[in-house]
């Protein structure tokens, strides 16, 4: 492998993934491009940790700055139930774009790390724009080892977001507590 780009959602779901890539040999450039992440200061905030974590273990990063709130929202609007799937293909259609605009063979995404994303619907998306692109998709089952990596991120005191990442999935982190409003409020 020539050059790995690594489109990085946040700092702690790198930990586990740039760790593997190393002791495999591979030594990957983070990518930070990610719309999705409302509202701005936890966009901020989950930016600002990757740039000191990468600075901290000499990993170089490209931050990519687009707080893409409203094109976000007007792409989800009319399904936000299925929103995920868009939020996946933007992300790595712009990862894969930089990386065959900048001379990078490879690509791939800490996202592949989470138990609770769509592990498969990643792959097709990475698949489908990898082939647009011209540049590989490298596929690692990083699962195994996200308790591990999270485990890593806390003793480093690194910022541990709550949520996904969109307004909506903070919405579904508190369905239940709205329903008990409701139901505790009669509204």
């Amino acid at each position: 492998m020539e050059r790995l780009l690594l489109h990085t959602c946040c700092a702690p779901c790198s930990v586990y993934c740039v760790d593997s890539l190393r002791e495999e040999g591979i030594e990957p450039v983070s990518f930070w491009y990610n719309p999705n992440i409302h509202p701005y200061q936890e966009y901020k905030s989950r930016r600002d940790t990757l740039i000191d974590y990468a600075a901290s273990i000499r990993l170089e990063l490209v931050v990519r700055e687009d707080y893409g709130l409203r094109n976000f929202v007007r792409a989800v609007a009319e399904d936000v139930d299925h929103r995920c799937a868009h939020c996946y293909a933007c992300r790595l259609e712009e990862t894969a774009r930089y990386a065959a605009e900048n001379g990078f063979t490879h690509f791939s995404t800490t996202l592949l790390v989470s138990p609770y994303q769509d592990h498969e619907g990643i792959c097709r998306a990475a698949e489908a724009v990898g082939a647009q692109y011209g540049v590989t998709f490298l596929y690692r089952d990083f699962r195994p080892g996200f308790r591990q990596g999270q485990a890593k991120a806390r003793e480093l005191g690194l910022y541990m977001q709550k949520y996904c990442g969109c307004v909506f999935s903070e919405e579904d982190r508190y369905a239940r507590q709205i329903a008990r409003d409701r139901e505790k409020f009669h509204i």
